[in-house]
């Protein structure tokens, strides 16, 4: 369960790339539940500060600490990209992919591979190739070849970036299902309808640091900060 992985604790955590520092210093705690969603404008940092608490962007200052073993921790979570990488195989096998990676037997994988395509809504698709799929069926074949492994956080960098209506809604519900079922979902978006539809609490990010860290219906309200208050109205934030 994500109560023994959590609290998260980032303290003075900085990534540089090239000596250039494009992120932090970063002090912050997480706490076991809920969704925690990173809004900011382009550039603001959003993608490195998931990448850095998954631990796929390297810190060097500072450190990021889990409640438990950081192997084991890596273990238990997943993390899901604006643009997923698909191989060259079917939906079936996309899904299977991980369990096998995990020893589950073929039969085995490969019967939960179609359980999964039938609740994200690609139960007629499991003979598909994966790279002919269009972008939300993409997002949600991610998304089900991430949950599949039942991990217990997820990082999600923008899923539904550049979707139309209709599979943004889709994946949404792919994600409240997730989270009443007790995955811990910390992500990013653009769109400030889905934060306020999905968000527990929110991190403000501007210029590689986080301005405000608080619980939702207080941010949305009256965030603190002026350029946070800019942001939501829509104005060019920098």
């Amino acid at each position: 369960m994500p109560s023994d992985l959590f609290p998260l604790v980032a303290s003075g955590a900085v990534a540089r790339v090239r000596g250039k520092v494009i992120a932090g210093p970063i002090d912050l705690a997480l706490e076991a539940r809920g969704v925690t969603v990173v809004i900011g404008p382009n550039g603001a940092g959003k993608t490195t500060l998931l990448k850095m608490l998954h631990g796929i962007a390297r810190v060097q200052q500072g450190d990021i600490r889990w409640a438990c073993d950081e192997v084991e921790a890596r273990a238990r979570q997943g993390f899901v990209f604006q643009t997923p990488v698909m191989l060259r195989r079917s939906v079936r096998d996309n899904l299977a992919y991980p369990l096998r990676l995990l020893g589950v037997r073929r039969a085995e994988a490969r019967a939960r591979a179609a359980d999964w395509a039938r609740r994200v809504g690609l139960g007629d698709m499991l003979d598909r190739p994966a790279p002919v799929l269009s972008g939300g069926e993409r997002q949600k074949l991610a998304l089900a070849r991430t949950l599949i492994r039942a991990p217990d956080v997820i990082f999600l960098d923008e899923p539904t970036a550049a979707l139309d209506g209709r599979a943004m809604r889709e994946i949404e519900d792919i994600l409240v299902r997730a989270r009443d079922t007790g995955t811990r979902l910390i992500m990013s978006t653009h769109d400030m309808g889905q934060a306020k539809r999905l968000a527990d609490e929110v991190i403000f990010v501007r210029g590689g640091l986080i301005e405000e860290h608080r619980r939702a219906t207080e941010f949305f309200a009256k965030p603190h900060s002026p350029q946070a208050l800019a942001f939501l109205k829509g104005d060019i934030v920098e």
